[in-house]
């Protein structure tokens, strides 16, 4: 199905506007230079009812996005955590997937970008799992990239910005068209970085490590899995890594709010442990599905209900 021809609504600067009249000029200025900034949210069908995951803290990297490329935001937090959870409420959704974003419009063109207006949508859809519900048991295939991710005095890289994922896709789409599942970037400086929309956490020895962000964006499900297996017990830690590290790691895995926790099998045709969801990893993944369906009364605080 088209993203374009479904039925529903989307706020849109501030209305409920029909899915299918949710357009925009073909010179929109972010359209044809990629400065916005997005956020990808995920509502689950939780056992006291269907709530947005850590919503506060999307909508506050948003913000800050907007801050570090310079856009003036319109609407302030309050509004858009609320037309967040308007969109789940009025498309009906038991569980989504939420696409906030702010971009410059039609007003103007070329690269000096004055005089333009930030407009904001949000909107949202039924969408499983990421990488595949066979991924999220067996875990899945990478390949390390021949993209670098972006260096830190190229691009702002803590801004979750529209036009940073052409290098995402590009890197996607090597790693797909060689069939892998996904990739593994690696920074200016040869450590890795992320995956083409994830952190990666690998396992050793029982110690769960994870590369310090400097190219990386801090990812909120990220964090959230720091606070997780600590409560497990586990210590994780901040450090550069090399590919050979994963090679011979006992576990990895990718998190992110589409990918959720993805186990990692395979980094460039080497078999990561034992070639499929190591016992860490399960035991971590199983905690954050209990915490997003509202299973683990400690981060209650974290669920932002839809109430009718």
């Amino acid at each position: 199905m088209s993203m374009a021809d479904r039925d529903g609504l989307i706020w849109f600067d501030g209305e409920m506007v029909p899915w299918r009249e949710a357009q925009v000029h073909v010179l929109t200025h972010t359209l044809h230079y990629g400065l916005g900034v997005f956020e990808g949210v995920r509502a689950y069908e939780a056992e006291q009812g269907t709530a947005i995951f850590r919503l506060q803290a999307h909508t506050d990297r948003l913000f800050d996005s907007a801050k570090i490329l310079g856009m003036n935001m319109v609407f302030d937090k309050q509004t858009l955590l609320d037309a967040q959870k308007a969109v789940v409420r009025e498309n009906n959704l038991k569980s989504a997937y939420l696409r906030p974003m702010c971009f410059y419009g039609s007003e103007g063109m070329g690269i000096r970008a004055d005089n333009l207006k930030v407009h904001t949508i949000v909107a949202a859809w039924e969408w499983g799992s990421y990488l595949g519900e066979d991924g999220m048991t067996k875990g899945i295939r990478i390949k390390t990239s021949s993209l670098t991710r972006h260096h830190v005095n190229i691009s702002m890289c803590k801004a979750k910005a529209n036009g940073h994922y052409i290098n995402s896709i590009l890197a996607l789409q090597e790693a797909m068209q060689d069939g892998y599942d996904e990739a593994l970037l690696l920074d200016v400086e040869g450590f890795v970085a992320e995956g083409s929309g994830e952190n990666i956490f690998i396992i050793k020895n029982g110690v769960i490590y994870t590369p310090e962000l400097t190219s990386a964006l801090a990812g909120i499900t990220r964090e959230t899995i720091n606070f997780l297996a600590e409560d497990l017990g586990y210590q994780v830690k901040e450090k550069r890594i090399t590919r050979d590290e994963i090679y011979v790691c006992d576990e990895a895995f990718f998190t992110g709010t589409a990918a959720e926790v993805t186990p990692i099998r395979e980094l460039d045709n080497r078999t990561i442990g034992n070639g499929s969801r190591g016992s860490i990893t399960e035991k971590i993944q199983s905690r954050y599905f209990d915490l997003v369906h509202g299973r683990l009364d400690k981060y209650q605080d974290w669920l932002n209900y839809i109430k009718n």
